[in-house]
């Protein structure tokens, strides 16, 4: 009986410093939450405190995920979708968006209206007007959306179908979003269209500002590294390869405020194909219609239309390794 109550022992002494060690750790937790809380009224730092709540982000998902399944009937519902309960399936769905979306518009307005001490803007009844205007242009994206999924199809050898397409590929999830977002961009919603193209974003690696302007099939290749700033126009059958950016100047700190609402980026004209790792800057750049641009050039300037810009090629260095061993 004796070697048993040696273990009881000792499994009782193991248990007693773990729970002491755990009460002094927890000791602690007070000062801890009172430095933070201290931190999050000191106004010099960032807090949102007092303030009416913001647009949920698992929301902003779920509005993603709802519109790309009226977007794309039948390839993310979670049950099979057939004709003869389409209308019902589409019904249910939109109606679920409409209530989701016109709350968190709402939320958003509400929120711009106490932080920038504006006019009552009734906005609740704005959120469903909002929300209604968005569904209606739902057809119209359906069929601009039809018109990338086609481009990435036919520019892509690759692809073994449309299904593949648009199930799999970042560029047409990338550009889905933007189309979404955009919308509301227009309607002047205020934090939904940024938070919608983030969420892209951080699942594909595409930056695309929801202000970016983009024409018909359009077609981002791998799509990974891409940068669209905010002020781009984009025309139609445009294809991007990965690494591209779009981007602004860089300007001294006291002229980013004046500039904030001037064309900053580039316009891209139709059937542009730019390669891998390209940079193209400032408001005043124009690339001109059926232009090629090559890989890692960096262009601040203009390009006439029907233009190919290419690095020079470098002069590449070839040794043989035997060859080199005999020389030592």
């Amino acid at each position: 009986m004796s070697p048993p109550q040696q273990h009881y022992d000792k499994d009782s002494e193991t248990c007693r410093l773990a729970i002491e060690f755990t009460t002094e750790n927890r000791h602690q937790l007070p000062a801890i939450i009172n430095d933070l809380v201290a931190s999050s009224r000191d106004r010099q730092l960032f807090a949102h405190i007092d303030a009416e709540l913001i647009p949920s982000e698992e929301k902003v998902v779920e509005i993603i995920q709802r519109t790309r399944r009226l977007l794309f009937p039948g390839y993310f519902n979670r049950q099979p979708l057939d004709d003869s309960h389409l209308e019902y399936a589409v019904g249910m769905e939109m109606t679920r968006l409409f209530e989701i979306l016109s709350g968190e518009i709402a939320l958003s307005i509400r929120h711009d209206c106490q932080r920038y001490d504006l006019v009552c803007t009734h906005c609740q009844e704005r959120g469903q007007q909002e929300a209604i205007h968005f569904l209606k242009q739902l057809a119209e994206i359906r069929k601009v959306l039809t018109t990338d999924v086609q481009a990435a199809y036919d520019g892509d050898p690759a692809a073994k179908n449309i299904d593949e397409v648009i199930i799999s590929y970042p560029g047409v999830l990338a550009i889905t979003t933007h189309r979404i977002a955009h919308q509301l961009w227009r309607q002047e919603i205020p934090l939904l269209p940024r938070m919608m193209s983030e969420y892209a974003h951080s699942i594909t690696g595409i930056d695309i500002h929801p202000g970016a302007t983009i024409g018909k099939s359009f077609f981002l290749d791998h799509g990974t590294g891409v940068v669209i700033g905010e002020t781009s126009k984009i025309g139609e059958r445009v294809r991007v390869y990965q690494g591209v950016t779009l981007g602004a100047l860089s300007l001294p700190k006291e002229e980013v405020e004046q500039l904030r609402h001037e064309k900053r980026h580039p316009t891209i004209e139709d059937d542009v194909t730019i390669y891998a790792g390209a940079t193209i800057l400032g408001g005043e750049t124009i690339i001109g219609a059926g232009s090629v641009i090559g890989g890692s050039v960096w262009i601040t300037a203009s390009v006439p239309s029907g233009t190919k810009v290419f690095l020079a090629p470098p002069k590449l260095v070839y040794r043989n390794a035997n060859s080199a061993a005999k020389k030592r």
